[in-house]
């Protein structure tokens, strides 16, 4: 009953935020002062020092130093909220730990669901140093088109754009293509939190004939709420059934259908969160062998990571050998030292002093995920040809199932380039830290993680087998160019 309660709550607040006439207007935040602005830096700086087990990873103590105490003497007025965030979000993107990422406050995050404010009007897909339009939110606009490249904005450059937003942006190692997916997801965020607000834009594109062209368009603002008293007529719709709210939910998380001609399932796995995945494996691998399937597509280019158990569970149905899930998971302390600063201190410290074991090297190891070797599925194991699309977004849990069977013979790996490392990363236990003034929160990851210590510490993704890196022409096409292109690889095996 709760959960139905909290489902109807959900979607309620979802369908009146959807209109624009039930509004309010924007508070912009209160600026914290310096002082405050300084204790928040040194509380955060010490709870990652006693607690963060891979802070010196691939950043010298010496430099991660220099990046807190330069920034800490920058601190000499107040600042509003989204200044503070960007200080420590640019120290944070230089540990390269991709789940220690940095959040506004859940005030702030409230205050924003209201905002008001002139906004970027273009929707974009960006990739290494390029940006092209996905949408417009200005109707039937004849210049930005879908697919319609752009080379600056007020002046920058596409490069020196990306290289902005970047630095805000926290990832494993060096693998910057997370960070181009996640600004895709949401470029107008991401380039007001950046740059701030601007009433119009100066954008230079490539015309459709292919020559350069400038033009200024103006920023977006959601109407005002209309006072008069006319009465529009309001059409009600049907309140969605528990049954059909719960199908939805579902199919954002995975989904899966078969093309009989071609002898090939899809599975779209968007998250290894939820879903109910255990019996949507079952039911998915049985349905394969009951119809003699001969090749699995496994879409993961949205699946940012999850529970690790989902993830070994899918690799049973399809690894060829017994395995466990990492080298080495490790934690610097079970103490949970500055527990005040950290949501929620206690969970989490039950878990470490129930399941993990100080060993010769000082550091707290949990046993079932190093040393646990986990067989592959008997009942309805999956031996066929296996393709895997993954992209920027493809992280944490999902790069780690990726790299369990990245080297079995009837595994193919399609896309672009893993923003989850393919030599470890650092997760686990993902509590937060909620600095004391501002309240900004800083995801605070406990264990480090070693998947397999004979690979190389590169600080890279997973590189696919067959490269397919966006397009312009694609996007202005509306294709998939890496589904197309494991549609044409089963086409030339058969």
């Amino acid at each position: 009953m709760k959960r139905n309660c909290l489902l109807w709550l959900c979607f309620s607040i979802w369908i009146f935020t959807c209109s624009s006439c039930f509004r309010a207007a924007y508070i912009a935040p209160q600026n914290l002062p310096a002082a405050e602005a300084q204790e928040d830096f040194k509380v955060l700086r010490k709870v990652l020092e006693a607690n963060h087990p891979s802070l010196y990873w691939y950043t010298p103590k010496q430099r991660v130093d220099f990046l807190f105490d330069s920034a800490y003497h920058t601190i000499n007025d107040s600042l509003t909220e989204p200044e503070l965030k960007n200080k420590i979000a640019a120290i944070i993107s230089q540990l390269h730990c991709g789940h220690t990422s940095v959040h506004f406050s859940k005030a702030y995050t409230r205050r924003m669901q209201n905002d008001r404010r002139p906004r970027f009007p273009l929707n974009i897909k960006t990739w290494q140093d390029s940006m092209v339009v996905l949408s417009s939110i200005y109707r039937n606009d004849p210049v930005f088109k879908r697919g319609t490249i752009i080379t600056a904005i007020n002046g920058v450059n596409s490069r020196q754009l990306l290289d902005s937003m970047f630095r805000l942006i926290s990832t494993d190692g060096y693998a910057d293509n997370f960070k181009s997916q996640v600004v895709s997801f949401n470029f107008p965020v991401y380039y007001v939190n950046t740059f701030g607000i601007s009433k119009e834009f100066t954008i230079n594109y490539i015309d459709s004939t292919g020559l350069p062209k400038t033009t200024v368009l103006p920023a977006y603002t959601l109407p005002k709420r209309d006072t008069s008293k006319r009465r529009v007529p309001v059409i009600l719709l049907p309140r969605p059934t528990r049954k059909e709210r719960k199908r939805f939910e579902l199919l954002t998380k995975r989904n899966f259908s078969i093309d009989a001609d071609s002898k090939t399932a899809f599975i779209q796995l968007n998250t290894f969160s939820g879903g109910k995945l255990s019996d949507f494996y079952y039911s998915a691998f049985k349905k394969l062998k009951k119809d003699s399937i001969q090749n699995l597509v496994i879409d993961l280019r949205q699946n940012g990571g999850g529970s690790i158990g989902n993830s070994t569970l899918l690799t049973r149905y399809l690894i060829n050998q017994p395995f466990h899930v990492a080298d080495t998971v490790a934690a610097v302390s079970r103490r949970m030292r500055y527990g005040s600063y950290i949501h929620p201190s206690w969970l989490y410290w039950l878990s470490m002093n129930l399941f993990t074991h100080q060993e010769s090297d000082g550091r707290f190891h949990m046993r079932i995920l190093e040393k646990h070797k986990y067989k592959p599925k008997k009942k309805n194991h999956f031996n066929g040809n296996v393709f895997i699309i993954q992209g920027g977004y493809t992280f944490s849990a999902a790069t780690m199932f990726i790299s369990s069977v990245l080297h079995q013979s009837n595994v193919t790996t399609v896309g672009e380039e893993t923003g989850g490392g393919y030599y470890g990363n650092t997760a686990v236990h993902l509590p937060a830290i909620v600095l004391p003034n501002s309240r900004i929160r800083v995801i605070l990851p406990l264990f480090h993680m070693v998947f397999d210590s004979t690979r190389e510490k590169t600080g890279r993704g997973i590189f696919p087998k067959v490269m397919i890196p966006p397009s312009s022409a694609a996007i202005k096409a509306g294709t998939d160019s890496k589904v197309e292109a494991v549609r044409q690889i089963i086409k030339e095996q058969r």
